[in-house]
């Protein structure tokens, strides 16, 4: 039962005082297994942002033990960095668990859910990859912003090579009101700075690994948007669509939580 679940709960007399506190001091950290995790369960109710599963240098085994684990107390989490060997194995796991998952388009990020239909409210984020290359890591921000109820418009493959390809793309999410966009870019990374100089929202750079030669895993991408004097950046680390897609959904989100308030 999630966080505010229980409080509904308790708030309709269908527990008492001492079933609630006795609740949340159980279940404010799950353990899973012998030391294998210790899962952050009301991360969402406190911070907005559920729980994600690093998957990079896990056992297979204990991925899916994790996973079972949270579900079992959360509607929705997110996995990430999903190692290629074991993308198939996870989607076969969660088939036969009847979980409902979303992985994106050349990601190793799965979103994963009890539920099978996920709400997104009103307020949506931008999206824009430099080549399609960097679609991995976009697909990552994409699906961290939907677990966070946040809808996503997205362009992919319009790198400064091309120019002429960003400005329709910055005109359509303009005219749909987004609250934050994402720029996932490697090689040199100088899309979030040309975005960021056109548009009145924060921009969140996301270098990536994508790249060769000197600078290349991503370091010239990093240090080029680090450098930016495109006022209204920021910038996360090389690859982390995740930490991109959960700042920008925040900030669309806190939108959403003024509109209710009025």
């Amino acid at each position: 039962m999630e966080f505010e679940e229980l409080l509904n709960e308790y708030n309709n007399g269908n527990i008492s005082i001492n079933e609630l506190k006795r609740q949340i001091t159980s279940f404010y950290i799950h353990h899973v297994g012998k030391n294998i995790a210790k899962l952050d369960i009301n991360r969402r109710f406190r911070k907005g942002i559920p729980e994600v599963i690093f998957a990079a240098n896990k056992d297979y085994s204990d991925i899916t033990k994790i996973i079972s684990s949270l579900l079992g107390k959360n509607k929705i989490i997110v996995v990430s960095k999903i190692q290629k060997e074991h993308i198939k194995k996870i989607i076969d796991f969660v088939k036969k668990k009847n979980f409902y998952f979303e992985i994106g388009k050349s990601s190793s990020t799965m979103l994963l859910s009890t539920i099978s239909t996920i709400k997104c409210h009103s307020y949506k984020i931008g999206i824009i990859s430099g080549g399609t290359s960097d679609i991995g890591i976009a697909e990552e921000a994409r699906l961290m912003a939907k677990a966070m109820n946040c809808e996503s418009i997205i362009s992919y493959d319009i790198g400064i090579a091309g120019i002429h390809r960003v400005f329709p793309t910055l005109e359509k999410m303009m005219s749909e009101n987004v609250q934050a966009i994402v720029v996932v870019a490697g090689m040199e990374g100088a899309l979030a700075s040309l975005v960021s100089s056109c548009v009145n929202v924060p921009v969140i750079g996301v270098p990536t690994s994508v790249g060769y030669g000197f600078g290349s895993h991503g370091i010239a991408a990093l240090s080029s948007m680090l450098q930016s004097c495109a006022l209204g950046l920021t910038v996360v680390n090389i690859d982390n669509g995740i930490g991109a897609g959960s700042f920008a959904a925040l900030i669309a989100n806190r939108m959403n939580n003024m509109e209710k308030i009025k």
